[in-house]
């Protein structure tokens, strides 16, 4: 009978089972509640999904799935597991810039050219990066290279923000890409109070003059120009602008739709997966479970709430200057790069107030410029702190 206690007694100790821990349990829970928002919410499932999975899985003790594994010998490996090299993806700053490379080829310019002044709606809701930067710093006791990850979630870009804290804050990765995904998923619930607190009904019934039509030969200039400036102006961007731009002229160019298509779907899709696993397993018990975790998700709803705000100021002050063509100031909280989402939450307002008010095209100038405009800032930040 001993011999049957002791067998089960080593079966049990080469089992996960004996392994787990409280904090693990808590991250299971975390874990529970970002595939409920993505599965029930429907929010920012794409990539919301794979970081629950990642979370969970590196919460179960297990091996070879990241740290090593069985070699064919039956020899423990010392070297890394599966996830161990899909997530260099990450380390080695591929994955966020091939995100961009399917961003740009989604990506319509047309409504920023056809109205450029939107490009400082866009440029206004990047005081929400630099203000909870300073607050990081003020009032949490971060490192510059750690308030400025923090900031770019303010930014409402999720590859940027792993693209940012690689650089400069590699031990924030985590926590910072957790929070920019979840805040980008809940645009809807977040920016519709900021936006109606900060304007009244009689600026949120502005219609605005109808947006030429934009020519293929401008489209690509554009892109052209601004690639150009961007990685002189900021050369430590030049990843995630180039692709950007790669994408978004191969769609321009109209001759080379199996490109646009595999970046648009294919490729995009494989890299959301192994990003949003990726970063999921970042999310270890011992690493997420910390004070200064609950504090960067704060600073995130902190950065993401000044954002909206600038963009909504900085719309008012252009119809102080201009009153003779005003914008609508609900466009100004699109200058977040969550791209498209933010320019239909800027359309669902307006229509509440005015059903035959049609914002979307005039809101996606500023969403699109907001885009740039996150991956300037992370450029600068950068090259200044890294």
């Amino acid at each position: 009978m001993s011999a049957i206690f002791q067998s089960v007694a080593d079966f049990m100790a080469s089992t996960g089972f004996h392994s787990i821990t409280g904090p693990m349990v808590i991250m299971w829970v975390v874990s529970f509640v970002l595939m409920y928002l993505a599965i029930v919410k429907k929010y920012e499932p794409l990539l919301l999904l794979p970081i629950a999975l990642g979370s969970l899985a590196v919460n179960i003790p297990s091996a070879g799935f990241y740290d090593g594994g069985w070699s064919i010998e039956g020899m423990f490996s010392p070297t890394g597991g599966l996830y161990y090299y899909i997530s260099q993806g990450i380390h080695l700053e591929l994955f966020p810039p091939i995100i961009f490379l399917g961003v740009g080829a989604m990506t319509d310019f047309g409504p920023l050219i056809a109205n450029p002044r939107t490009l400082l709606l866009g440029g206004g809701a990047q005081f929400g990066v630099f203000a909870t930067m300073f607050c990081a710093v003020a009032f949490g006791g971060f490192t510059l290279g750690e308030a400025a990850s923090i900031g770019i979630i303010g930014g409402a870009d999720g590859p940027t923000s792993i693209f940012t804290a690689n650089k400069l804050a590699k031990h924030l990765i985590g926590p910072i890409a957790v929070a920019a995904y979840t805040y980008m998923a809940l645009v809807p619930l977040i920016q519709p109070p900021i936006m109606r607190l900060m304007t009244n009904d009689k600026e949120r019934k502005i219609r605005m003059k109808a947006l030429r039509t934009v020519s293929k030969a401008e489209r690509i200039v554009f892109a052209v120009m601004v690639m150009i400036v961007c990685i002189l102006v900021v050369p430590d961007a030049s990843a995630l602008i180039i692709m950007l731009m790669l994408g978004n002229i191969m769609k321009e160019a109209g001759v080379v739709e199996r490109l646009v298509k595999t970046s648009q779907n294919e490729l995009m899709n494989i890299v959301t997966i192994f990003l949003g696993t990726s970063v999921g397993l970042t999310m270890s018990a011992d690493i997420f479970l910390k004070p200064q975790t609950i504090m960067i998700i704060a600073m995130g709803v902190v950065a993401f709430g000044f954002s909206t705000m600038g963009g909504l100021f900085l719309a008012k002050v252009m119809n102080w200057c201009s009153p003779k063509n005003p914008v609508n100031p609900l466009i100004g909280s699109a200058g977040v790069s969550a791209v498209p989402m933010a320019a239909r939450v800027s359309q669902v307002e307006g229509a509440k107030y005015d059903p035959q008010n049609f914002l979307l095209m005039h809101a996606m100038g500023p969403n699109v410029s907001g885009v740039i405009g996150t991956a300037v800032c992370a450029g600068y930040m950068i090259s200044r702190l890294s």
